[in-house]
């Protein structure tokens, strides 16, 4: 698990804002966002992938039956346990070979101990060889346990919705649209993310404790 300095991840903040007015707003609503620091193992790799397409309500509802199903989320469970049970939890098919593969790959020839000590430049080209781990999962990866200040899950629609409300825009950027956004952002994009991330739960809140006075 690694995250950068708060100093470094405040830095970020401030070259951030100095470009980027939406960016601005994000930082003078939340401050310096905390960093979703992980452990890299398994059961992140797995979770990420049963994270993708689907709302973060859904995901941790099938993620807590799942967790009930197999007692730990582990490679080992997740061979050894039959499709039909891992159906039953809430997975479609394509997500449960996905984790089957990953898990076969981390219980051989992929050493998650070694690639947390690598650069996120090596880490993204290990992981993308490994069925199932695509852009998305692979930046998150380097994002959350190698601390990587410029990784950039461009894809990730909550980004994408944050960016939006705080640019006041009536449609979200596409995909190519938001990631060529990031390249004025580098080498900081990683902090961006997470700036993003914690203004979309603010606003959240904000809204929900208006709704209640």
């Amino acid at each position: 698990m690694s995250a950068p300095a708060r100093s470094v991840i405040k830095a970020g903040c401030e070259a951030l804002a100095g470009r980027d007015k939406a960016l601005a707003l994000a930082y003078e609503d939340c401050g310096v966002p905390e960093w979703r620091a992980r452990v890299l193992d398994y059961r992140l790799l797995a979770q990420l992938v049963g994270h993708q397409q689907i709302s973060l309500q859904a995901a941790a509802s099938i993620w807590g039956r799942l967790e009930a199903y197999l007692g730990e989320v582990t490679a080992e469970t997740m061979r050894a346990a039959p499709e039909a049970d891992l159906q039953a939890c809430g997975l479609s098919r394509p997500k449960i070979t996905y984790m089957k593969s990953i898990a076969e790959a981390t219980l051989g020839p992929l050493d998650l101990g070694t690639l947390a000590e690598t650069s996120p430049e090596a880490a993204r080209e290990t992981l993308l060889a490994v069925k199932g781990i695509g852009p998305w999962t692979a930046e998150l990866v380097v994002l959350y346990a190698l601390g990587a200040v410029d990784a950039f899950p461009s894809s990730d629609v909550g980004l994408m919705e944050s960016y939006k409300r705080l640019s006041g825009a009536d449609v979200r950027l596409s995909v190519a649209a938001f990631k060529a956004q990031g390249e004025d952002w580098k080498p900081y994009r990683g902090v961006a993310v997470h700036l993003l991330w914690a203004w979309l739960h603010f606003d959240r809140a904000r809204k929900k404790q208006a709704r209640q006075i």
